[in-house]
């Protein structure tokens, strides 16, 4: 199992702590809080509300004075701070933008090597490693991967000798609204190879969203599809999730996951794969919409909006007074995650669904069905285009 670390935003977010907490009880090796703007009251209030057997795996950026008196197990040196603090004997590291670099600090216990691939939270901070210059590098246990990392990058990383990998964007804001507003199921297909291609074609159009959904078979045919559909959605840099399927993400190299309400539920799903892996979870109430906002999914499918014969036993049909209702309810309840209209939608549906307050659809049949589906999607992404706002 890769070592991973995650490291925080520059600005506060609310709850950070309990985040924090859970990342460490998922599973994640360390966290760094990196608040460069924050004062020593702000940084110690965090702190203090984050338990303190856990505090060892904890790395500061800034503020290195609470160190040791508040039991922080690591601190990362920076421009802004490039002394150990006194009588400090925890871990300590640091970041690297070169190869070169690398050799330039063996004192130190572990280096961030960044950026790998381009970065998620900085705007045209680019990767500038090749796969040739990383294999030869001879980066071993201390050297972690920086920079748009995400967990279906593991594998590979592993593969060119880090020895752990970290992130940021991936592990606080998992995906784009842009990439959410129109969301690709597969339907039922006679092969995995008919399957590729109606994601392909889908893929074409501009879906950035594709959920392989094969409720009733065997794991191993799952496999098979999405060996040719991980690989499509990534050279198109598309979002690529599982249904149901939450031990086969990580084999696959799936983004994450989409659960049903007989599914497992949310937060053993998290507890199972840790932060950075997409999580979905099936609505269809209000009180449905509550529950999987509480138990920390990163969106919501909500329908379906008319009855399909994609889905076997369909939930009541929601319509558009419903989406409105539901929508409405949501918001007043405090639910700020992003939810997705499903079941049945077409294109001319969008104008009445968008005002609810959703952030996408997802389609299944509409697509696959289509003479050109190609061409259908295109049209579904011009009315999404159109009546939803889809900034992020």
């Amino acid at each position: 199992m890769m070592r991973t670390i995650v490291i925080t935003p520059e600005d506060i977010i609310p709850g950070e702590a309990a985040k924090i907490h859970s990342m460490l009880d998922c599973g994640v090796w360390r966290i760094h809080i990196r608040h460069p703007k924050a004062t020593t009251g702000q940084l110690a209030e965090i702190i203090e509300n984050i338990p303190a057997d856990m505090r060892q795996r904890i790395s500061i950026h800034d503020h290195f004075e609470l160190a040791v008196p508040m039991g922080i197990g690591g601190v990362h040196l920076n421009s802004r701070n490039n002394q150990v603090p006194a009588g400090f004997e925890g871990l300590v590291s640091r970041s690297c933008h070169s190869i070169v670099e690398l050799d330039m600090h063996p004192e130190l216990d572990y280096l961030f090597l960044s950026p790998i691939y381009d970065s998620i939270s900085k705007t045209g901070y680019l990767s500038h490693f090749s796969p040739d210059e990383l294999a030869g590098a001879r980066l071993g246990s201390r050297i972690f991967a920086l920079g748009g990392v995400r967990p279906r990058h593991f594998a590979e990383l592993q593969q060119l000798g880090f020895g752990g990998a970290a992130m940021l964007g991936a592990a606080w804001k998992p995906f784009s609204l842009g990439d959410f507003r129109l969301q690709y199921i597969t339907p039922a297909a006679d092969s995995v190879d008919e399957l590729a291609h109606g994601v392909e074609l889908a893929l074409k159009g501009g879906c950035r969203w594709v959920q392989l959904r094969m409720k009733d078979a065997d794991e191993s045919d799952i496999v098979q599809a999405a060996a040719l559909i991980g690989p499509l959605c990534h050279r198109y840099n598309a979002v690529f999730l599982l249904d149901d399927h939450v031990e086969l993400v990580p084999v696959v190299g799936a983004d994450g996951v989409h659960v049903g309400q007989n599914d497992m539920p949310v937060p053993d799903v998290r507890r199972v794969l840790g932060p950075g892996y997409i999580i979905g979870a099936t609505a269809n109430t209000l009180d449905d919409m509550i529950a999987a906002a509480v138990a920390g999914a990163d969106y919501i499918g909500l329908g379906p909006y008319r009855f399909t014969t994609t889905k076997k036993n369909l939930k009541p049909t929601l319509g558009a007074e419903g989406y409105h209702s539901l929508m409405t309810g949501a918001k007043n309840a405090g639910i700020s995650i992003p939810v997705v209209a499903i079941g049945g939608i077409e294109p001319a549906d969008i104008a009445v669904i968008a005002p609810s307050g959703v952030a996408g659809v997802a389609i299944s049949g509409s697509i696959a069905t289509a003479p050109d589906p190609t061409q259908k999607t295109i049209e579904f992404i011009n009315q999404l285009n159109r009546y939803l706002s889809c900034k992020n």
